[in-house]
């Protein structure tokens, strides 16, 4: 009997090595079947987050994966919670996000006799996720070690367990040789001669200009490439996803891709385009626009061929950035070009308004917050100027679903956020729409002692359609919202709530609610007049 209670079961040897490799929560809506592993998780004094929604918690957990680096674990009930979680699952792979996604399922006596609930969820989630398999109590750790390895790797991204409610109290079985939960890879390092040809084409290039995309931030190799950047004396364009890792007061910082006309002049000035870590799910679906010589610097081979790169250079991009910057003449020609680019930028954002206009709003809200500030952005028309108007310092400050751009991230994503960093102020942008599919998240948020900032840019409306019905001369029809009592729904989920109409009291909404410490919304309600004039001057629709 001793011996049996030594012996661990399945859902203990998973719980175990989620925490051991770095992910001390576990996020979701759980079923029957689910309740062993929340049973073990407390038992080792793991957080069971209770999520109101299944998409919010996959959202959550991924992104505490994309900061952490460590996958982050969600689960589900069988058949509607697995289907409901499709969405933030879908988020980590196309966002590139480590993730353990666990869906119930039946025994397999159930399961081949009976219909209801019955789905094969391993082929539901089998296009969206890098790995899938059914967890069996005696393969359990050779899998656990599999999947943690799979949704690290480079590119990160989700892998689902199928977990059978038959499996979940067995004992696990014993490896002979047991392989480590974490793996000792030594990166190899550049040399010179190595690098020949790439050192080649930074000698022939006057006026380089740096594209950097999310493999700066797998490879943490934020500090090489403004290193690289300083040397070439070049300007930086980020991904929405990479903003931050050039700390964006930073001289050569020019701004975001956003697959616009507006950033087409500054490229076509340079004489050599050098893409950093840039994954081809960050663009716009659109054929690469220009025909200058591309050097490509990346941890991985890009497989997408979307981006014509004259040289490819695969390798530690730490090291291919740090060799690069050591071995490379000095040039100059980027401040002046990024700050007429960050001008241009400004210019064409700065639209009149009747009354509080959506780009003042991100103006005071950046003066406002502390430098360390986290923040997330949410899908819908006002992201574009988030993306543009907000300031990230620091690389993994600027959060938001870009590559399957969905509504809903902003406010699981805030909370996936204040778990990674406990002690820094986050905020939330989002509007109307997006606020709405996440709202229950609120009562999340103060339940869990997650206190975030939640900004609404309330336009009452969804935004981005109606641009769109504008541009192509559509009535509007089918968009409209408003009507929402933004103070007392907040306060319905214990949290602060507040409307503003105006700049300075924006700001006091910010400060108050930084000095409180409570989970606050702030509906800043604005003149939305200008957005088609914004999105025609950024990017062509």
């Amino acid at each position: 009997m001793l011996c049996y209670a030594l012996m661990p079961t399945t859902v203990e040897v998973l719980v175990e090595a989620f925490r051991d490799w770095g992910t001390p929560f576990i996020v979701g809506h759980p079923g029957g079947e689910s309740v062993e592993m929340i049973e073990a998780a407390r038992q080792r004094g793991m957080r069971f987050i209770l999520m109101k929604q299944e998409t919010a918690g996959a959202m959550l957990a991924s992104t505490w994966g994309e900061i952490t680096g460590s996958p982050g674990v969600c689960l589900s009930t069988r058949g509607p919670g697995a289907a409901n979680m499709v969405n933030g699952v879908t988020h980590a792979w196309m966002d590139r996000c480590p993730l353990i996604a666990i869906t119930d399922q039946y025994p397999p006596h159930t399961y081949e006799t009976g219909l209801r609930q019955r789905l094969n969820q391993l082929q539901l989630y089998s296009t969206i996720t890098k790995w899938g398999t059914t967890i069996g109590a005696k393969t359990v750790r050779q899998q656990v070690r599999r999947a943690l390895r799979i949704a690290t790797a480079l590119p990160p991204g989700p892998v689902h367990f199928d977990m059978q409610s038959s499996e979940t109290t067995r004992e696990a079985g014993d490896l002979i040789a047991e392989s480590s939960l974490v793996p000792n890879i030594v990166p190899l390092v550049c040399d010179r001669a190595g690098l020949k040809v790439p050192l080649r084409m930074l000698e022939s290039a006057q006026r380089p200009i740096l594209l950097a995309g999310l493999g700066v931030l797998w490879s943490k190799a934020s500090k090489e490439l403004v290193d690289l950047a300083e040397r070439l004396g070049a300007p930086v364009l980020t991904t929405t996803k990479c903003k931050g890792a050039i700390p964006e007061d930073h001289p050569l910082r020019a701004g975001c891709i956003i697959g616009g006309l507006i950033e087409r002049e500054l490229i076509n000035q340079a004489d050599l385009i050098i893409t950093v870590g840039l994954d081809g799910v960050e663009l716009q679906p659109k054929p690469w626009p220009y025909t200058l010589p591309v050097l490509s610097l990346s941890a991985i081979p890009s497989l997408d061929a979307l981006v014509p790169a004259t040289a490819e250079v695969v390798g530690d991009l730490k090291s291919l950035l740090a060799g690069l910057a050591e071995w490379t003449s000095a040039k100059s020609w980027g401040e002046k070009a990024a700050r007429k680019f960050r001008e241009q930028v400004i210019a064409a954002l700065d639209t009149p308004s009747t009354g509080l206009s959506p780009q003042r709003v991100l103006e005071v809200a950046r003066a406002a917050l502390p430098r360390d500030t986290i923040a997330t952005c949410d899908a819908g028309a006002s992201r574009l100027l988030v993306v543009q108007k907000w300031q990230a310092y620091g690389p993994r400050e600027f959060l938001t679903s870009n590559g399957l751009g969905s509504m809903g991230f902003a406010i699981p994503g805030a909370l996936g956020a204040r778990l990674a960093h406990p002690g820094r102020p986050v905020v939330a942008f989002t509007g109307d729409g997006g606020f709405l599919m996440a709202v229950a998240e609120l009562q999340t948020s103060v339940r869990e002692s997650l206190p975030i900032i939640v900004v609404v840019i309330d336009d009452q409306e969804i935004g981005l359609i109606r641009v769109k019905q504008e541009i192509k001369k559509i009535p509007v029809y089918g968009v409209k919202l408003g009507g929402i009592d933004w103070e007392r729904l907040a306060q319905g989920f214990g949290a602060d709530g507040t409307v503003v109409e105006s700049e300075n009291a924006l700001g006091d909404a910010l400060r108050c609610a930084l000095k409180s410490g409570r989970t606050t919304v702030i509906a800043a309600r604005i003149d939305p007049s200008g957005y088609v004039a914004q999105f025609n001057a950024l990017r062509e629709l």
